[in-house]
């Protein structure tokens, strides 16, 4: 495999973070639509704004959590030459954790279901790094 195949999950991430962007912007857009927040307060204090804006947003702020580890450890995969097949299958892994993680956040909120995939993205990010340190200490990786 190409080792250039690890940046299409990232890409795939960068596409989630900036779709919730768009998402937080309709949903802010129908709540004033709507008249559920005044305009003038809302541009002053963030806690005016309706559950379902708190949602998206608290999501865009963990978008720029642990997703950055993932990113880091793309780039260090690629550049010690350690993005296999085993390394692009945890990205994707790691992503769709992501994206189902995002749709549980604006969606029911059920917080035990957040957590579970909240800690199945990291454990897909500790074996990306097991990969990265098996790597850097000169053992080989499989395919």
């Amino acid at each position: 495999m190409n080792s250039s195949h690890i940046f299409w999950p990232v890409l795939a991430q960068v596409f989630l973070t900036l779709a919730m962007f768009v998402f937080l912007g309709a949903r802010k857009a129908r709540a004033v639509k709507t008249g559920q927040v005044n305009r003038r307060q809302a541009a002053l204090d963030s806690r005016v704004w309706p559950e379902d804006v708190v949602q998206v947003s608290n999501n865009i702020a963990n978008q720029f959590e642990v997703p950055v580890l993932f990113y880091v450890l793309c780039l260090v995969l690629d550049s010690i030459h350690a993005a296999g097949t085993i390394a692009v299958v945890l990205a994707w892994l790691f992503v769709a954790s992501r994206y189902a993680h995002a749709y549980v956040h604006v969606g029911s909120n059920y917080v035990p279901v957040r957590m579970r995939l909240f800690i199945f993205g990291c454990l897909v990010l500790l074996a990306m790094l097991v990969i990265a340190v098996w790597k850097l200490a000169g053992k080989t990786v499989a395919p």
